[in-house]
């Protein structure tokens, strides 16, 4: 059952880019009061990451040289992912993705790394934002269900942190970029 309805994601936090012409790397940054073991397998596992990751996968990231078809929400074409690196439970690199868990008192540092256009940046942060909360309700046995794709764009609270984040980055609004943008 879908409980974001009573859900509202905290301030814009936790996240920096490291600026590289037009494909930023997003870096977000989240505490979860859960084993890098269990992490691990809501990181790796197709049904686990259903329930929260603002994509799919036909198949398991737990192994170097798995490809699976990963599809984001809101765009049903899926691309052929390869996952490059796998060191259980710290470290797991695919597509554009990188993923470090490292053990702390009481839990584990997630940090991801995702390369993003430099124009919808905001928009990545605004999102991964919401799934790292929809992952620790999930790992907490409360699960809030997936905001993704175009269901994401539509919650206010995506909306709020899209420009908390574009203000913290220094980016212009995020829908000023695209009526900007050169039409093809």
């Amino acid at each position: 059952m879908t409980e974001y309805q009573h859900y509202s994601p905290g301030p814009a936090s936790g996240a920096s880019v490291r600026k590289d012409g037009d494909m930023w790397t997003l870096i977000l940054v989240r505490q979860l009061h859960h084993a890098p073991e269990k992490i691990w397998r809501a990181l790796t596992d197709p049904v686990h990451l259903r329930e929260w990751a603002p994509f799919e996968v036909d198949g398991s990231l737990d192994k170097v040289g798995n490809t699976v078809k990963l599809t984001w929400a809101g765009n049903p074409v899926p691309i052929e992912t390869k996952v490059t690196r796998a060191d259980y439970p710290e470290l797991l690199e695919f597509g554009e993705i990188r993923w470090e868990l490292a053990a702390v008192e009481n839990g584990t540092r997630l940090t991801l790394w995702h390369a993003i256009d430099r124009r919808f940046i905001s928009w990545g942060a605004a999102g991964w934002h919401i799934a790292f909360d929809s992952l620790h309700w999930l790992l907490a046995g409360h699960p809030i269900g997936r905001i993704a794709g175009t269901d994401a764009m539509k919650f206010e609270g995506w909306q709020r942190l899209k420009q908390e984040y574009a203000t913290q980055f220094g980016t212009e609004a995020p829908n000023q970029a695209l009526k900007d943008a050169p039409k093809s």
